[in-house]
């Protein structure tokens, strides 16, 4: 393409608005020219903040680029309109399904955040369309595959310098998140991110899951199970084991140490920001994953710019999303029963043949 690809945005909560922010602001070769959100008041006045007039005329973006945002109030019309080139999902997990549908049959390429879709079977219906139509169109935002800091972990680990990889420990705490979120929330928009990541680093599947729940803090509603305890048997036989813990109170830390024959390599340590002064040493704990992960998410998004226009996709695929999907489903059986539960997937030869 010899212009900016033209994005669309589908959900301007948190994550929906800091990626429309990257996109107006930060991300070459892309120009934001629609949003929409049910809360089409908080879609007009992000619009409006990024360039857009209110009224959908045209305008002039903060950093002089000619063309506004428009606010589309459905997103199936945002999907299917000529003068979107490309999406970007960031609406709540139960909306992807239908959203990824509507982007496979207008051809759009599409950038969708975690979950792919909240259960295994209509994430393998998205992964059957998508074959059926010929080329790939869909990534999804497992951002942790971009992050430096995972990037280099993942070098040194294929590099087979530490020898065979045996163990990963993860760790993932939040400060704090809505009275809303639930204990299968944890599962599916929390784990969901480490279940990408020991699929990435071992390149291998998981095939057994068991979730733990031990005493929740106090500080969660009735029934919530907050932390949560997860180990993942891989195909291979490598293992790994998560912490999740979503109302931490201190701050965003995400942790992961992998253990190899030779050696082990840890990272999330924030060592970059480690201070000593006055008899203390420290660093600062960020408030939530904008702040840890925010050069990842610049990266993730620009290359999938630069692939869309190339007529590609540039990170985890449909089947990552089907696959994690599978995961989670079978973690929150564990997280209800209390035992260990296999993971049930298609081969991929089923599918792709």
């Amino acid at each position: 393409m010899t212009q900016d690809l033209r994005i669309g945005i589908i959900g301007v909560g948190m994550m929906g608005a800091d990626h429309a922010e990257r996109v107006a602001r930060r991300i070459s070769g892309a120009r934001l020219v629609a949003v929409s959100d049910p809360d089409t008041a908080r879609a007009a006045t992000l619009a409006a903040t990024l360039g857009g007039a209110l009224d959908g005329s045209p305008g002039a973006a903060p950093d002089g680029r000619l063309g506004g945002v428009r606010v589309v109030e459905d997103p199936l019309a945002l999907i299917g309109d000529a003068e979107v080139d490309a999406v970007i999902i960031a609406s709540p997990g139960f909306a992807h399904a239908e959203q990824l549908m509507a982007c496979l049959e207008h051809g759009k390429p599409v950038l969708c955040e975690k979950p792919l879709t909240m259960d295994t079977e209509s994430s393998l219906r998205v992964v059957e369309a998508e074959h059926k139509v010929g080329r790939s169109l869909i990534q999804v935002g497992f951002m942790r595959r971009f992050d430096p800091e995972y990037a280099r972990l993942k070098q040194l680990l294929d590099s087979g310098e530490l020898g065979r990889t045996l163990l990963l420990h993860n760790v993932h705490r939040n400060k704090t998140v809505a009275p809303t979120f639930r204990s299968e929330m944890i599962v599916r928009d929390s784990l969901v991110h480490e279940v990408d990541v020991a699929r990435w680093l071992f390149g291998d599947e998981i095939t057994r899951i068991t979730v733990h729940a031990p005493k929740p803090t106090s500080l969660v509603g009735e029934g919530v199970l907050d932390p949560q305890l997860a180990v993942f048997e891989m195909a291979g036989g490598a293992m790994a084991d998560v912490e999740v813990f979503v109302n931490f109170q201190v701050g965003y830390e995400v942790r992961c140490e992998a253990v190899a024959e030779r050696g082990s390599a840890t990272i999330g340590l924030g060592v970059d920001v480690l201070t000593r002064q006055a008899g203390h040493w420290g660093g600062a704990v960020p408030d939530d994953f904008r702040v840890r992960f925010g050069l990842a998410y610049d990266i993730e998004v620009q290359r999938w710019v630069n692939a869309a226009a190339r007529g590609e996709i540039d990170g985890p695929t449909a089947w990552d999303g089907y696959a994690a999907a599978a995961v989670c489903t079978a973690g929150v059986q564990s997280l209800q029963e209390g035992r260990p539960v296999a993971v049930e997937m298609v081969s991929r030869s089923e599918v792709f043949g």
